[in-house]
């Protein structure tokens, strides 16, 4: 431990919930001006540590003191008088505001009734230049990029006198450099005295950014270790107890006949905006087709026509093979929250199981408990509400049923997003298993890494187009990067 005070510590942390220990006993110590990394398993403990820091759990037992200061039973507006910001995954900003607004929202200057715009324009242009992270204060978020978008997530905490700024996830959205460039902005975050707590499961990240990385098991701490003094592979083996292995680059093969095949689509956004502007794509049989791009040009939607969830403008999808979908928004389209585990396992799955009078429950229940074994779901009680599992393990549920169906066509919508390496290793496998037996994937992500390691080509998206596609043994992921931004 650095020998500077203590920013936060949590000690002998614990929350209970019905049949479920989030946290056991869990501690944690940051000093201050230090950028640290939590990592651990989907249910290891990270979120709900993470939130009853920033009072938005409270926890059963424990103690938690920040620069200083004990707090109990806080509230999240306690946790920002006490030094404390969140960064969530999901940004929380109105798109049709502009970078100003967004920021002061809540805290806005204001005369009597009256708004000052001008004031909450010059205290925005005043703490970018403080902290050394440039944005145009009038312009709207929705005209915005999701780099500059969770720029405008750090100002808002830095705003409200963040001294400890918590990150959730932060580049699961990002292209490669945006990633960089985030992570200069914590690196320079902490040399002004700003403590960052980041949690991830991407251990290029844990290398890149932090001093120090604690890694969570079944809800509690396993250990701390300093970055420049360890190695990926050790992180993973003390997050998952095994030596992790790279899923194997696919043979050159063949592939079959085509089984999907779209001709200049066209399709509107959930504002009615063109999202789709004449997309072209095929995907054969026995080949994994990979689309890159950043949220929000068009690869959602892409998805969506093909799994006829989304009405198309114009242009022809034939597809000639049964589907298997894993979408990009598991609660809104895989599963139900307040359903048991065993039901969401078969959802969609039922006249599998379904006899002449009455279900065939001993075969379903088999069923069920191969994609609880096969996926590693924790806790594996079938009795549990979706809503009692972490998102992580809500996605290996989503997993296991889809390829459960062999389906001749997959269409795989970020299947690693919120996965432990563990768990996002077994997934790649499995989209190699299902090309491997002829299947045909089309295999969307923003982590390049994925889509360079697995597929036999690669589709980039930018404005609702397909820019390009490419090789990916022949490109690095500057290049994808790059092509990603528009810049074809």
């Amino acid at each position: 431990m650095t020998d500077r005070p203590v920013a936060v510590r949590m000690q002998g942390i614990t929350k209970r919930y019905p049949r479920v220990i989030a946290n056991q006993r869990a501690s944690l110590q940051v000093a201050e001006g230090e950028v640290h990394a939590i990592v651990g398993e989907n249910g290891a403990g990270k979120s709900t540590l993470m939130k009853i820091l920033y009072g938005l759990v409270a926890p059963d037992e424990g103690e938690i003191e920040v620069l200083g200061r004990r707090l109990h039973h806080h509230s999240p507006n306690d946790a920002i008088r006490a030094g404390i910001g969140m960064v969530f995954q999901h940004f929380m900003l109105v798109p049709p505001l502009t970078v100003a607004e967004n920021i002061v929202l809540g805290t806005e200057p204001s005369t009597g009734p009256f708004f000052r715009r001008s004031t909450a324009v010059r205290s925005v242009r005043e703490i970018s230049e403080e902290f050394g992270l440039p944005i145009d204060p009038e312009a709207r978020v929705e005209d915005c990029s999701v780099g500059l978008q969770q720029r405008v997530e750090i100002l808002k905490v830095l705003l409200r006198g963040a001294r400890v700024i918590v990150l959730d996830e932060p580049t699961a959205v990002l292209t490669p450099q945006e990633v960089d460039e985030l992570i200069s902005v914590l690196r320079r975050l902490a040399s002004q005295g700003k403590t960052i707590l980041l949690i991830t499961h991407k251990l290029r990240e844990v290398m890149a950014a932090p001093d120090r990385v604690t890694i969570m098991r079944q809800g509690e701490t396993v250990e701390t270790l300093e970055t420049a003094k360890t190695t990926p592979a050790e992180i993973a083996h003390k997050m998952i107890g095994r030596e992790l292995d790279t899923p194997p680059r696919p043979a050159t093969h063949a592939p079959g006949e085509t089984i999907l095949e779209v001709r200049g689509l066209e399709a509107l956004s959930d504002r009615g905006t063109p999202a789709l502007r004449g997309v072209d794509l095929t995907v054969r049989k026995g080949e994994i087709v990979g689309v890159a791009g950043i949220e929000g040009n068009g690869q959602s939607e892409l998805v969506e026509c093909i799994a006829r969830l989304r009405p198309t403008v114009a242009g022809t999808i034939r597809r000639r093979a049964e589907l298997a979908h894993i979408p990009e928004d598991r609660h809104k389209r895989a599963v139900v929250l307040d359903f048991s585990l065993e039901e969401n396992a078969i959802l969609g799955l039922q006249n599998r199981f379904s006899g002449l009078l009455s279900m065939r429950f001993g075969s379903m229940r088999k069923h069920i408990e191969e994609i609880f074994l096969t996926c590693d779901v924790r806790p594996p009680d079938r009795t549990l509400s979706m809503r009692q599992l972490s998102g992580g393990n809500q996605q290996k549920i989503v997993v296991g049923r889809e390829l459960s169906r062999r389906a001749g066509l997959l269409l795989a919508c970020h299947p690693t997003r919120g996965l432990d390496v563990g768990a996002s290793e077994f997934v790649l496998r499995s989209l190699l298993a299902e090309r491997s037996r002829g299947a045909g994937v089309l295999f969307v992500s923003a982590e390049l890494p994925e889509l360079m390691s697995i597929s036999d080509r690669v589709a980039v998206m930018f404005g609702g187009r397909i820019v390009g596609e490419v090789d990916p043994t022949q490109v690095d992921e500057r290049r994808l990067g790059l092509m990603m931004a528009g810049h074809a």
